[in-house]
């Protein structure tokens, strides 16, 4: 009766938790939660300030002075600055430069439409521009009005321009300034191919294809624009590229900026700012607050009142560029690990909620959302964007999971259970005794067993090595390994002391072939580690580190078996000079240069079917009998099982 009720429990807890992942992934999916993703997103480009210094991208600014110095031209007649500005960018040494502003008429077809000498006059005005623009070397800006299907959708450069395009490029010289809006009116993702990536069918003609930012990028790396798919900063983008988050270096102002004023200013360009610009993308474009190119972006959201900075057109831009030509992303979590993790926290979270009064485990939620909030924090700082609204909610649907299931009465079991057996053992042997078919006596007993040790070679130095990250990636996939090839011999793997494995053969249940078992699993565990010994150097390749090994103690005799501690905290694990020995031991084989070192006592009643090496009489730290070991090489085929 009792193993149908664990059973049935653990059916029910495992549905809980299967119904909590699934819910909160649909809720994702829709949509529902992106207001409060978005929201914590932005208050962490906020928290973090500015996070890193362009090294691509420097703006040419139109800005106050510039525009106080000509208070009386219209800007349809700048080409002429603007020709000067360019010529003196490409003499600096300019990579590319975008002109951010739609230039849909000519100061030549404004004046024509005067006609009389005006016209004649005018025929030659934006002479200098157009062979700018000949150059290959200019980015030119377009928009769309509608889908962008249809020719009529697209407002492009006056025709003067686009007839001085190299080979009438417009694709490869001519990119979408449109800013992608996600419905809230914040700027926070953008699309290589705006049209393309939509699914919309282009016109046959030539129309811009790629983003403004996305074409630029692309021509300061030298890449073909009409080849579909290129590798930028180390990363492959495409023009089907779904909305991709821009990774902010920070809050307006951030990037450099050179004011077009200083460009058009007489005598040379000083040596400080011709070497700031050299090498670089340079995005031409308005900064001025009068010239209404400013938009919401992460920085001008707040949470409850009030707004930050806006961030003009021309910067939003430069962001853009600069993530596509350094690599630096945001990545949202895949679909494949979102699941999984919501999945994993719903059965900690089931599992945590059911061992805890219903107050506590409101308690626990409540703290852990703010936790999770922080979690998202970090991984943001790492590139990684957390969808934290669907871990807040899984773990509350666990939570109500849980607490539906303690009002058919299992709770009334569960508190009769930890009334009896709480002050004695560990909550993870009470949670055994619910499941258990009877309720065994508590208290140590006296039991023959073999305890391993192992320990991993040069530890400390591969953690310096390594960032803490790291090391508990690779802890964990070794831990993952080595616990494989114990629970195969039947070892119970009694605890983890950083990065030392301690398991003994022959508990809880006695078995009568405890030492083979032990050698069995060590030789298995110094295969495992050699072979990790390889991961290792594929996972951090050029990091100088030592290479990965283990050393392995074993020792057989009795021990105290039981539950060791506090009167309010005990655990259920081996003492006595058995297990003592077994660690000394361990922490001899790098004295002796060897693996795995066995005592005698292990050796004798394992039987003939280890092959040892080297024997010596050593003397221990603590111990004053002396202890004769044994290099363990392999075990015989006959001993395999």
């Amino acid at each position: 009766m009792s193993v149908f009720r664990g059973r049935k429990q653990r059916f029910w807890l495992m549905l809980f938790a299967l119904a909590a992942a699934v819910a909160a992934e649909a809720l994702f999916r829709s949509g529902a939660l992106n207001p409060v993703d978005q929201r914590l997103q932005d208050a962490w480009f906020q928290w973090q300030g500015k996070r890193a210094e362009a090294q691509h991208v420097v703006i040419v600014a139109i800005d106050e002075d510039t525009l106080a110095a000509y208070p009386d031209d219209p800007m349809v007649f700048w080409t002429d600055r603007m020709a000067r500005a360019l010529s003196r960018l490409r003499a600096a040494g300019v990579e590319v430069i975008g002109l951010d502003m739609l230039l849909s008429i000519s100061p030549e077809r404004w004046l024509g439409k005067l006609g009389g000498e005006l016209q004649n006059a005018a025929r030659d005005y934006d002479r200098l521009f157009r062979e700018e623009v000949n150059s290959g070397r200019l980015v030119l800006v377009a928009t769309r009005s509608g889908s962008g299907a249809r020719e009529t959708d697209y407002l492009l450069p006056s025709p003067d321009y686009l007839l001085a395009l190299p080979d009438f490029d417009i694709p490869g010289y001519i990119g979408l300034g449109d800013l992608l809006d996600e419905g809230d009116g914040v700027i926070r993702s953008y699309l290589v191919a705006p049209v393309a990536a939509s699914g919309t069918r282009l016109p046959e003609s030539g129309v811009p294809l790629l983003g403004f930012p996305s074409l630029l990028a692309v021509r300061a790396a030298g890449l073909d624009p009409h080849s579909g798919s290129w590798t930028l900063g180390g990363r492959k983008v495409s023009l089907r590229e779904t909305a991709t988050p821009i990774p902010y270096l920070g809050p307006p102002g951030t990037f450099p900026r050179v004011s077009l004023q200083a460009l058009l200013a007489d005598g040379p360009l000083p040596e400080a700012v011709a070497a700031s610009l050299r090498g670089k993308a340079v995005i031409l474009g308005a900064t001025a607050a009068g010239l209404n190119d400013e938009h919401f972006t992460p920085y001008a959201t707040r949470f409850f009142s009030g707004r930050g900075a806006l961030m003009t057109g021309v910067e939003v831009h430069a962001n853009i560029v600069e993530s596509l030509l350094s690599g630096e992303r945001l990545r949202p979590m895949g679909g494949g690990l979102r699941l999984a993790t919501l999945l994993l926290l719903a059965v900690l979270a089931v599992a945590v909620f059911v061992a805890q009064p219903a107050w506590q485990g409101g308690l626990l939620w409540l703290l852990g959302v703010p936790l999770l909030a922080l979690a998202s924090f970090i991984a943001f700082r790492t590139g990684v964007l957390m969808p934290v609204a669907a871990y807040a909610l899984v773990a509350g649907f666990a939570l109500l999971g849980v607490l539906g299931w303690r009002l058919t009465g299992e709770e009334r079991e569960r508190a009769r259970v930890r009334q009896m057996f709480g002050r004695y053992v560990s909550d993870q042997v009470v949670e055994a005794l619910l499941h258990a078919e009877y309720r065994p006596e508590l208290g140590g007993q006296l039991q023959t067993v073999t305890v391993l040790f192992s320990d991993i070679r040069n530890f400390t130095t591969i953690s310096e090595r390594l960032n803490a990250k790291e090391v508990v990636e690779m802890l964990n996939t070794y831990f993952e390994r080595a616990c494989a090839v114990m629970l195969a011999e039947g070892g119970s793997i009694d605890k983890f002391i950083g990065d030392a494995i301690m398991v003994e053969f022959g508990s809880p249940l006695p078995v009568a072939d405890h030492a083979i078992r032990g050698v069995r699993a060590a030789v298995a565990l110094h295969a495992v580690a050699g072979e990790f010994a390889g991961w290792m150097e594929q996972r951090f390749p050029g990091r100088d580190l030592p290479k990965f090994a283990v050393g392995i103690g074993l020792h057989s005799g009795e021990a105290i078996i039981g539950n060791i501690g506090s009167p309010t905290r005990m655990e259920f694990t081996a003492i006595g000079d058995t297990v003592n020995l077994a660690s000394r031991l361990e922490g001899m084989t790098k004295q002796l240069g060897c693996a795995i070192l066995a005592s005698e006592a292990t050796l004798v009643s394992a039987g003939d079917t280890v092959a040892c090496g080297r024997s010596e009489v050593i003397t221990v730290k603590g111990r004053e009998a002396p202890v004769r070991v044994f290099e363990v090489l392999a075990v015989n085929q006959g001993a395999q099982q």
